[in-house]
């Protein structure tokens, strides 16, 4: 039997079932598509209770979170349990100040690829690391519920319940999971279109300059480079170690609903590492 916040055993009864509650999409198997919702889900999965969230899983199936609104820094919802009120659930985050927002925007818009991606309504993988980079994560390291019901549990099932309906909206409107973090989507691509135009141009790899015919015809069988230093290793350039990634189509597979790119993508830049 469940225990209620001083210790007392508690009888729990079935959920009062619900007319139009916000039910996630994904009946069976995991809850998440992309990348930035399966990072949350997965870190969820890492440190809460799996029963507890087991029971949370199946309240969201059933469409039990009655709504949920997000701030900054907070999330609320109400879930509709056993009795007839439904509880009131918080979770709370912090969010990051305006002079810290100034710095990831100033940050986001210097990098070329960030800002495109943005601007095209994306979300790049690579934004975790800036985060990190920074000193401000994007996802949270833990997280502060609070919920109306009995249950001593962190978080309980109405908690996760609502977790759920949180990542799965994450799926549908990335730019929640900077709206939680203190900016929305409107105020950010804003700010980074008020940043200066990036400078940085990547140089492509396979690019000739071209040359007439007629310049060369003394020294065309020439070697380009001096034979004696065919050994020395080239310096390395501006080339980043995902080029091939980039190049290519990326293939229809998943790891976990996480793009197969997505993931070599970390694994390539861990061998540009060992490199240098």
């Amino acid at each position: 039997m469940p225990v209620d916040r001083s210790g007392r055993f508690y009888e729990a009864g079935r959920p009062i079932v619900v007319d139009g509650g916000l039910a996630v999409r994904a009946q069976r198997g995991k809850i998440g598509e992309q990348w930035w919702s399966r990072r949350f889900v997965d870190w969820l999965e890492g440190v809460c209770q799996p029963g507890r969230l087991a029971r949370g899983r199946t309240y969201a199936r059933k469409g039990q979170v009655l709504d949920f609104a997000l701030a900054p820094g907070r999330v609320t919802a109400r879930v509709q349990g056993s009795r007839p009120v439904p509880y009131q659930v918080e979770i709370r985050i912090p969010a990051y100040a305006e002079a810290q927002w100034t710095d990831i925007t100033e940050a986001l818009g210097s990098r070329a690829l960030y800002r495109a991606a943005l601007l095209a309504g994306e979300m790049p993988h690579e934004i975790v690391e800036l985060f990190t980079d920074l000193g401000m994560p994007l996802f949270p390291s833990e997280l502060d519920i609070s919920c109306s019901c009995p249950d001593w549990g962190i978080p309980c099932k109405h908690g996760s319940a609502a977790l759920y309906v949180l990542a799965e909206a994450f799926d549908d409107d990335p730019f929640l999971v900077l709206a939680w973090r203190g900016r929305n989507r409107d105020t950010l691509l804003d700010d980074l279109r008020g940043t200066p135009e990036p400078d940085e141009e990547m140089a492509d790899p396979l690019a000739i300059d071209e040359e007439p015919l007629e310049a060369r015809l003394a020294d065309f069988y020439a070697p380009g480079i001096s034979l004696g230093r065919l050994r020395e290793r080239p310096a390395r350039g501006g080339t980043p170690p995902e080029l091939l990634l980039r190049a290519l189509d990326p293939p229809p597979v998943k790891v976990r609903h996480i793009p197969l790119v997505d993931t070599l993508r970390a694994a390539y830049r861990d061998l540009g590492k060992a490199e240098e």
